[in-house]
C-alpha cells in the first residue's frame, strides 16, 4: 500500500494469461492483485500468480462469498480476500488463516460491523454510489487508521475527488483489465493509473 495502493481486479482473468498479465502489472509498479473467484478457473489463476509473481506483491481473491471459499483461496497460496459486502463469517475465517481482508461496505454501520470482526480495510463498494462527498463524512467517524478503498468506476481522472476525501487507494476494474485486452494495453492502463496516483501524491 505504501508505493501504489491500486488494487488490480482481474475479472475474467484465465489460467493461460494470468503469468502475463500479472507481469504487465507488476511492470507498472502493481503490487495488489485480486482474481474474482466469478473468473474462469480462479484458483488456478490465483496458484499461477502467487508461484510466478515477486515476493513483495500480494495475490488473493475478490467476490469471496463464503468461509469455504476463503479456505481454497488459501489453499493455493492467496493472501488476500476481498468481497463485495461486509459477511463478518468471511472476514473472521481470512483473520484465521492470517490472510489480510478488505470488505465491501456501502453504510457506516457495514463499515463499523467489519472493522470490529478483523477487517484490514474496507472497500467501498459500488463507488458510482458513494460519491466522495460521503466518504469525507464517513472519514469523520471512522477510526484515523481505517483504510479505505473505493471501487467500481474508478478512471485515473476521477480519483483526485476521492483523495481529497481521504480516500487512501482504490480497486481498479473494467478501466484497467477485461479478458479481451491485450497485454499490452493492460500495461498502458496500469501504467496510466500509476502515474496519475503519483501525480496526486506529488500535488
Amino acid at each position: 500500500m505504501t508505493d501504489l495502493p491500486l488494487v488490480a481486479i482481474l475479472r475474467g482473468l484465465r489460467p493461460d494469461a494470468a503469468e502475463a498479465v500479472g507481469f504487465a502489472l507488476v511492470e507498472a509498479g502493481f503490487r495488489i492483485i485480486e482474481v474474482p473467484l466469478n473468473s474462469p478457473e480462479p484458483f488456478r489463476s490465483i496458484e499461477i500468480l502467487a508461484k510466478a509473481m515477486p515476493a513483495d506483491v500480494l495475490v488473493g481473491a475478490g467476490t469471496v462469498l463464503s468461509p469455504e471459499l476463503a479456505d481454497g483461496v488459501k489453499d493455493v497460496g492467496g493472501k488476500l480476500i476481498v468481497m463485495p459486502h461486509a459477511d463478518t463469517d468471511v472476514i473472521r475465517r481470512a483473520k484465521e488463516h492470517r490472510m489480510l481482508c478488505a470488505p465491501g461496505v456501502a453504510t457506516p454501520t457495514e463499515a463499523f460491523a467489519a472493522l470490529k470482526a478483523g477487517a484490514d480495510a474496507i472497500k467501498i463498494f459500488p463507488a458510482e454510489a458513494i460519491p466522495p462527498a460521503v466518504v469525507k463524512a464517513w472519514r469523520a467517524v471512522l477510526p484515523k487508521e481505517t483504510i479505505v478503498l473505493p471501487v467500481g468506476g474508478i478512471k485515473p481522472d476521477n480519483m483526485k475527488p476521492y483523495v481529497d476525501a481521504g480516500a487512501d487507494g482504490f480497486g481498479l476494474g473494467s478501466a484497467l483489465f477485461t479478458p479481451a485486452m491485450s497485454v499490452e494495453e493492460i500495461g498502458r492502463n496500469a501504467r496510466a493509473f500509476a502515474s496519475a496516483w503519483k501525480d496526486l501524491r506529488a500535488s
